[in-house]
């Protein structure tokens, strides 16, 4: 199980301090929202910030572009320290070119979904990507409450990874909490994105140690 904190829910004024307690936590993954304002109503942050907290992170830095042009960024969050580089399958005609980019760039290749967006627009992709990530919120703001109608889509995603014999990860964001967490695992997902359930907490190591704990257990009771 990986637990992947996301900056978007840190303190903006230290980005660099709370990377370093990110790092402290062991959390396995860094989770950067990346958002310009028109695929998505808000803006966050840009490759500068990955630059800034590379680093303060020994480990991986995963960057999820919400953005109508991700092409004219990717290799800039590649430069600037990106391990795993994440876009849309609302992007619709650009996703082909854009993940054979990502994979040129030497990144991980992740594709997320929309909670509007039928899950099967993902499928003919699967076989290209290293991630799958389900949005369990709208995306565009943080501290927004889990969407349940989303778990079906989390099964589908480890349905298929099954039966194509796939092994792209399934990571979720929106929402993740201690008791939607172990939800999500019982449904197939592997890797949580959690921003306020954690950075929150003064002690981000135990927040997410109990985090990892829970989905690891609710995953060992479907076996």
């Amino acid at each position: 199980m990986v637990i992947a904190p996301s900056l978007l829910a840190s303190n903006f004024g230290r980005f660099e301090h709370e990377a370093t307690r990110a790092d402290r936590s062991g959390a396995e993954w860094l989770h950067l929202d990346i958002m310009d304002g028109h695929f998505v109503p808000n803006i966050s942050f840009g490759p500068e910030v990955v630059r800034a907290v590379r680093p303060h992170f020994s480990r991986v830095l995963d960057v999820h572009l919400m953005c109508s042009k991700p092409e004219i960024l990717l290799e800039s969050f590649a430069k600037a320290g990106a391990d795993s580089i994440t876009v849309h399958i609302e992007l619709g005609d650009q996703v082909t070119p854009l993940l054979w980019k990502i994979r040129s760039l030497g990144r991980k290749v992740g594709l997320a979904i929309n909670p509007p967006t039928n899950i099967a627009a993902v499928k003919p992709y699967l076989s290209q990507i290293d991630l799958l990530l389900i949005m369990t919120v709208n995306p565009g703001f943080g501290g927004q409450p889990f969407i349940e109608e989303c778990v079906p889509k989390i099964q589908q995603g480890a349905a298929w990874k099954r039966e194509l014999g796939l092994n792209y990860r399934i990571e979720v964001d929106g929402g993740v909490t201690l008791a939607t967490v172990a939800e999500c695992a019982r449904a197939g997902a592997d890797t949580f994105v959690a921003g306020t359930a954690l950075f929150r907490h003064r002690n981000l190591g135990g927040a997410v140690r109990k985090m990892r704990d829970t989905a690891t257990k609710a995953a060992a009771e479907l076996i």
